[in-house]
Formats: C-alpha cells, structure tokens, sequence
C-alpha cells in the first residue's frame, strides 16, 4: 500500500511571527524515510514535544519539524520480513520526534529497529496512554526493584505526580502495592492523585521543610521517582532512608543538584537515572510487556484527555506553563 500524496500533521516551521506548531498537510516526499511505514492511530504530548514545537535545538536539530516521541499504529508496508502489513506496533524512544520527524501525523516512515509489536493484551489506545512517559515511569520502578525496594519498605515519594511520568509512575506503583505519596503544586488535583492510588498528596512546600543547608534531613522515604530535578531532587536525596534507592528522570526544577556526598556514605542510598530513549531493545521489549500485564496502570479514565490535532495546538502552550494534568493522548485519525 502505496501512503497519500499529503500527509497530515503538527508542522513545526519558522515564519514572519516566529516558530511555532500548526495543522498541515505536507507532501509524504518530504517525510523522512524507513523501511517500515505505519498508519498512525495514535500518539501523545510530552514535555520534550513542547520544546520541539518551541524549535528547541537541544531536542531537534532543524525546521521544519514534525514533533511526536511516540506513536502506535498499523503497519501498511515493510520491506523486512519481521513486520508484515496490518501488524499493530509502537515506537517510542530512539530519534523519533527529534532528528527523525515523529508520531504527530497521520503516516510515519521509520527504521525497523525502532519499532516494538504490540503486546497482545494493549489496545493502540492504551500503549499510548502509557507511551513514553509511562516507559520512563517503568524504567524507574525497574531501578527501585533492582536495589531491593519492595512495597514493605516503605513509603515512595513521587514529584511532578500530575505530569504525564508523575501520574503514571502514581497508578504503576500502586498497582504493585507500594506505599505511594505523591507531590504537586495543583491543590485542584490532590483528589485526583488520590482516586489514581496515592495514599497521600503532599504539596512542594511539604516536601521542602527542612533547612536546606543540613547535608541530611529526617530519613522518610524508603524510595523516589522524581520527575523535577534540582532542590527537590536534592531534598529528597538527604531524606532517604537507610539504603533507599531514588530515581531521577527530570530536570523542569533545574539541571544543578546541590549535595553531600554523606547521603551515600552514611545511608548507602542509590541514585538511578532514567534515559528511555536510548534504552537496549532487550530491555525496552521487556518493560513493555510488563507494562502490559503486572505494570498495565489502572483507571485509565482518570487524569487522561484525548485530542485530535486542532485540539493539541490548544494543549502545547498550557503545558509549557505546566497547566495540563495526566496524559493526553493524540488521536491522529481526527
């Protein structure tokens, strides 16, 4: 099956009143090329999307652009024998949205290598709710079970627990029994974070008591997914308990850490960093399929929106100023 003359997308490209996103059919000649071409059903928005759309060049390297770190979909054609027409598959991670134009389209072209098959028990819906922010939130929750932090050790503090890695990381952990408190800075959203499976909600002032010049804080938590970075992270570091893990996979807080290096030698805390996009396919095969199964996150009708691509244009600028909860899902067919 041969793709269309035009392709529609999220166009990403300079003009007279800056940079920035719009609704566009762009001939499929100026698409990148692969040996594997899908029909997108659907993708979602990340925070990594939004500086894309920005023409961030630490995240894309030229204009125009087609943002998208992730899609799910059907493919159409391949010319390796691994995928066959009418396959259901996913890709997230790699160069996708970034140096290769991604998943905001109704048609992609990409590298075999990068595509995963859709695990049997996903819908195209569901990879994408979860998509890459919930592989990023399984990365995480992989490196608190490699340092032996179980559900019994005690309580997991999640920041930025209404973002997209935030909220996912919130409905996994709770859906294996661990003791969930969840950090945010939206007092409107506490009730939500609550119905999704944290045990409590704390705001960031909570979470901040202490002086910050201490090298250690009363130890609280036995483990940490946290999505912000800077001060917070280095809250948290000091407030570990006694051979704790914490893992790190954002920086919207700052990209400095401030710290002693007394959290690890007198508590023997680890410090884990999540990097989904240039996860080993080994390793991304195998989180997906527990996402699939034990990790599929539950109440998926709660903190999730679903758009098609007009409505997006309206969500990229209320998450840059950090005003969008949960996950929103692209319907690329609309």
């Amino acid at each position: 099956m041969a793709l269309p003359e035009k392709i529609r997308c999220i166009f990403v490209q300079q003009s007279d009143s800056g940079i920035g996103p719009e609704v566009a059919e762009v001939a499929t000649e100026r698409f990148p090329t692969g040996n594997v071409k899908i029909k997108i059903a659907y993708s979602s928005l990340n925070y990594k999307d939004v500086l894309a759309c920005q023409g961030h060049r630490g995240v894309i390297r030229s204009l125009p652009h087609v943002p998208g770190i992730d899609l799910a979909g059907t493919v159409i054609s391949s010319d390796q024998s691994t995928f066959q027409p009418g396959d259901q598959v996913l890709v997230t991670g790699y160069e996708l949205g970034q140096a290769h134009w991604g998943g905001w389209a109704q048609y992609a072209q990409v590298p075999a290598e990068w595509v995963i098959p859709l695990p049997k028990s996903l819908s195209l819906f569901e990879s994408m709710f979860i998509g890459t922010a919930g592989f990023t939130a399984a990365q995480c929750i992989a490196a608190l079970q490699r340092n032996l932090v179980t559900p019994d050790a005690g309580p997991i503090v999640v920041t930025g627990a209404t973002g997209a890695v935030g909220s996912l990381a919130v409905r996994i952990l709770a859906q294996l029994g661990y003791s969930v408190v969840a950090v945010s800075g939206k007092p409107d959203q506490f009730s939500a974070l609550e119905s999704i499976g944290a045990k409590q909600v704390i705001s960031r002032e909570q979470l901040m008591e202490g002086d910050p010049k201490r090298p250690l804080l009363s130890a609280q938590w036995a483990g940490a997914v946290d999505t912000v970075g800077g001060n917070m992270l280095a809250q948290i570091i000091k407030s570990t308990r006694y051979g704790g893990c914490v893992t790190a996979c954002g920086l919207v807080g700052g990209t400095q850490l401030e710290t002693t290096v007394y959290p690890f030698l007198l508590r023997g805390i680890n410090l884990c960093g999540a990097a989904s996009a240039d996860c080993p396919r080994a390793t991304r095969e195998e989180l997906w399929q527990l996402l699939s199964q034990q990790w599929k996150p539950g109440k998926q009708d709660k903190l999730v929106s679903e758009v098609g691509f007009e409505e997006l244009l309206e969500f990229i600028p209320k998450m840059a100023k950090g005003q969008v909860a949960g996950r929103v899902v692209i319907n690329c067919t609309k």
